[in-house]
């Protein structure tokens, strides 16, 4: 007998439910996502789960889309581009240090 989760995820699956999904066939970075603590990323994850993502989560996807961007954009634009990255990642790293001397 199969287990009843693997049954909902085949039957997902052959209709088609996961097709679509955002970044689909690209490798995650979970690299950032693991350097928070864990109490922190649990409460990240349950905030996600509930559409309500905190700023952190936030910009750490704005800057996976720029990343994106970047890689096809028109050279006169890479710089702009690479530097909107930089002040994100400066601001995550901020609010990153900011959450930990809190505690």
């Amino acid at each position: 007998m199969s287990d009843p989760i693997d049954e909902i995820i085949r039957r997902a699956m052959a209709n088609g439910e996961f097709d679509n999904l955002p970044n689909k066939g690209k490798k995650l970075n979970l690299d950032e996502y693991f350097e928070m603590p864990e109490d922190v990323r649990v409460g990240y994850t349950m905030l996600k789960n509930a559409n309500f993502p905190p700023a952190e989560v936030e910009l750490l996807r704005e800057i996976a889309e720029l990343e994106e961007k970047v890689k096809v954009a028109a050279e006169d634009r890479r710089e702009k581009i690479r530097k909107e990255i930089e002040e994100k990642r400066l601001k995550y790293n901020l609010l990153l240090e900011s959450g930990r001397r809190k505690r």
